[in-house]
């Protein structure tokens, strides 16, 4: 079992429909969005219980649980399989982000929120060194990791393989890259995103179809990995949407 923190993913996560085994609220929280939270957990039956604040204060990793925690089953990982046949928009080409060891929680969390927004069908990350989806990648992602499937896989390598068998283009994002603003990312796609620091692996990067990077103008040539994600995430759906 694990947990969910936080206003906004406890809302998202009933939504959702995710399965949820209880939830804890501190005791005097009625106000806001919490009346939301308890009118949605007795629509669903689900129990919410009351408790001390230090209770929550315990079971968050990240101590900010704004007085609400749900107990959730853990996370459901897809099969790459049921990923790849997964029915497709006819009007939006198929949008995969590939993680190559992202290992900050908080980073992996903005990502799938970023990529809710610009409507990714999924995300996939290495079973090793890279972080899984935590508590703290849930309240990262504002709830959006209920919506966007996330797949793990054994090897990343070979995983761009059976993509690229699929139809994908492999785009890695990385300063050698040209601009994205010159290249064409409406096709099937899955977005490659370097570590924090270290960037795409040598073998990653060697596999990926071609490179791109959002062009800079300040002393500082790099960005925050789910910064740049976000970036280029949203020039694929400019793109995509037919702006200029």
């Amino acid at each position: 079992m694990s947990d969910v923190v936080g206003r906004q993913p406890v809302l998202e996560a009933l939504r959702s429909g995710r399965e949820i085994n209880k939830i804890l609220v501190a005791k005097g929280q009625r106000q806001g969005s919490i009346r939301e939270i308890f009118a949605l957990a007795r629509e669903q039956g689900i129990v919410v219980q009351e408790v001390d604040r230090t209770v929550l204060d315990k079971l968050s990793e990240s101590g900010n649980h704004q007085g609400v925690l749900a107990q959730v089953s853990g996370v459901s990982y897809v099969e790459l399989e049921d990923l790849l046949a997964k029915p497709q928009d006819p009007t939006w080409a198929p949008f995969l982000i590939l993680l190559d060891g992202i290992q900050d929680p908080h980073n992996l969390g903005s990502i799938i929120r970023s990529g809710e927004a610009m409507g990714i069908d999924g995300v996939i990350i290495p079973k090793r060194r890279a972080v899984a989806v935590t508590q703290t990648v849930m309240k990262s992602s504002a709830g959006a990791a209920n919506y966007v499937p996330i797949c793990r896989v054994g090897n990343l390598a070979n995983t761009i393989d059976s993509l690229k068998k699929a139809g994908y283009w492999i785009v890695g994002a990385d300063m050698e890259g040209d601009s994205c603003f010159s290249q064409d990312l409406t096709g099937p796609m899955a977005l490659v995103i370097g570590g924090e620091g270290a960037g795409l692996s040598r073998l990653i990067k060697e596999k990926c179809d071609f490179l791109t990077s959002v062009p800079m103008r300040g002393q500082i040539n790099s960005l925050n990995a789910s910064v740049a994600a976000a970036l280029l995430m949203f020039e694929v759906a400019r793109q995509r949407n037919g702006q200029s």
